[in-house]
């Protein structure tokens, strides 16, 4: 029924111009439309990320987004944290800790928030 349709994720902001400001200028994406409500939808890869504003932003303690990555996330960390991006350390079952990286044999895995708290993850390897 679903599996022939397109998706896309969906985040929660509080404030919608300092969003805009780290999905574009700190993550890089393509801004593509500043809809009714004041939604963005940004371009990424195939896909789209919609950034809304709602003051339930931030309570998801759960990944709001995922990134597959293509041989470039140790790449990507580095430009990312040029840009004043933190990323969070985990002490998971499997994973051991190199850097800001989690690797478990060839995958390799990070996670950062955005200024609201929401989890984005970045995966490499799967």
């Amino acid at each position: 029924m679903l599996g022939d349709h397109d998706s896309s994720a969906i985040v929660a902001v509080r404030d919608i111009d300092r969003a805009r400001a780290f999905y574009r200028d700190v993550l890089g994406l393509t801004l593509e439309d500043e809809g009714e409500g004041r939604a963005l939808t940004f371009r990424t890869g195939a896909t789209r990320l919609i950034v809304y504003p709602s003051d339930h932003a931030g309570t998801n303690q759960a990944n709001a987004v995922v990134f597959t990555m293509k041989g470039d996330l140790a790449e990507t960390v580095q430009t990312l944290k040029t840009r004043g991006v933190a990323f969070e350390h985990y002490d998971l079952p499997g994973l051991t800790l190199n850097g800001d990286m989690h690797e478990a044999g060839p995958v390799k895995l990070v996670w950062f928030k955005d200024p609201d708290g929401n989890l984005i993850h970045l995966l490499e390897g799967m």
